[in-house]
């Protein structure tokens, strides 16, 4: 389907923010994920790897990402290309944050302990 309406995006919560899947395979047969990831104020995510390149583009609020040890800061138009196997964790600020994020489809996370985690529902 080449229209996905707000309303058929599909949710995904975690303990550290929500990831709305807006087209992916699985989601109106695209060749491409893309999510909107939002956090409250002070959330974190784990320290985690991807097998594959991921592109964020911060849209509101204001986040910390950890990249490979090295701290960087978003604010909403910073885009972050994050490579494939670096480890990331992401804290969001004082005001929460938003990002899109693309990648491909099928992607594997495996936590900074060696431990894979599949791939994320919001991914697939």
């Amino acid at each position: 389907m080449p229209v996905i309406l707000a309303a058929a995006a599909r949710r995904s919560e975690t303990p550290n923010a929500v990831m709305t899947t807006l087209a992916s395979p699985t989601q109106g047969g695209a060749a491409h994920v893309l999510w909107r990831v939002d956090m409250r104020p002070g959330q974190a995510g784990p320290a985690h790897g991807f097998d594959v390149e991921q592109v964020w583009t911060a849209l509101e609020g204001g986040a910390t990402l950890v990249l490979d040890g090295a701290e960087h800061g978003l604010a909403p138009g910073d885009t972050a290309i994050i490579p494939a196997a670096a480890e990331r964790q992401v804290t969001a600020g004082p005001r929460g944050f938003a990002a899109i994020v693309t990648a491909a489809p099928g992607a594997r996370a495996t936590l900074a302990d060696g431990t894979d985690r599949g791939v994320p529902p919001w991914i697939a």
